[in-house]
């Protein structure tokens, strides 16, 4: 059975099984303890409890630190949960609801630590400005679903990109500090990337610089300063000093590839999603993100 106690003093384990390095987990045990202690405290007073807290069947996981490495190895390594349960000495069945009830935990302390990305589009001005940046990339994030069995599903979420079934999401990370600013919601793979944006409609601060791929092509926000990389045109080339400008705004652009890639350490987020409840594909990339942004800034106050 894998218990934190275990594994604490192997720096490079911790970090294969959770993402995290064990200072990084010191820091945000704190906060994952506050939150399931406030969370326990509403459930208690939502409920009519028929015995004090505390009693019944003792849990497989005894602290809160083996609650922590627990969810986090989940999103780090998305095993099935029959595995997961035996490597944590308990059923299938059980490893389930400590899932779906650490999930709610983990996003609530992420959020308490100010980690995890704007949702609201109308919310984002003050967001990014609060931020201090100026200079910001939109990009869009692909990931595989199982194949829906109700045919209109399949053709809404098929991808004809991905030559699969998918969800999407749209990201605007800032360039200096390299963290996930703002999420949109999750759609169907087969939903353009501007389309997005235009249903959305998030509202940006004035004068900032936003760079962006052929897939925003026409996406131009009021007072926003875009930047796109310029198609070579058909039958003709691109000038030398076209070409530089491309790799200019490339070279800036990357950014948003590293930050994705980060936000993909957790191959909940990477593999095939195969948890098929409402909103749940949703749910755990915020927290995938927020996770991300969490190491970001821990790593940049080491810096």
């Amino acid at each position: 059975m894998i218990t934190y106690d275990k594994i604490k003093n192997k720096e490079k384990l911790v970090i294969s099984l959770t993402g995290l390095t064990p200072s990084e987990f010191g820091i945000l045990l704190p906060f994952f303890e506050e939150a399931e202690d406030i969370l326990i405290s509403q459930r208690i007073e939502e409920t009519e409890r028929e015995r004090v807290c505390g009693g019944g069947r003792k849990s497989a996981l005894r602290t809160s630190s083996d609650k922590l490495l627990f969810i986090l190895f989940y999103f780090k390594l998305y095993p099935l949960q029959i595995l997961l349960g035996f490597l944590f000495g308990m059923g299938q069945s059980q490893a389930n609801e400590w899932i779906r009830r650490l999930t709610e935990v983990i996003r609530f302390a992420l959020s308490l630590m100010e980690c995890l990305p704007e949702r609201d589009p109308h919310s984002l001005e003050k967001t990014l400005t609060e931020d201090g940046e100026t200079e910001f990339v939109i990009d869009g994030a692909e990931r595989e679903i199982c194949r829906p069995t109700d045919y209109e599903k399949q053709k809404k979420y098929y991808s004809g990109k991905k030559k699969r079934h998918t969800v999407k999401n749209n990201l605007i990370i800032s360039v200096a500090g390299r963290k996930v600013r703002y999420l949109s919601g999750t759609c169907e793979g087969k939903k353009h990337d501007k389309k997005i944006c235009d249903e959305e409609n998030p509202v940006f601060p004035k004068g900032i610089t936003l760079l962006k791929d052929t897939g925003f092509q026409g996406y131009e926000p009021e007072g926003v300063d875009t930047r796109q990389p310029k198609k070579k045109p058909r039958g003709g080339e691109l000038s030398v000093g076209e070409k530089v400008g491309n790799s200019l705004i490339s070279g800036v652009r990357i950014v948003a590839e590293h930050v994705i890639s980060g936000v993909k350490r957790c191959r909940i987020v990477k593999e095939k999603f195969r948890n098929t409840k409402k909103n749940c594909a949703d749910l755990v990339m915020e927290i995938a993100c927020g996770l991300h942004n969490l190491r970001t800034e821990c790593r940049q106050n080491q810096n």
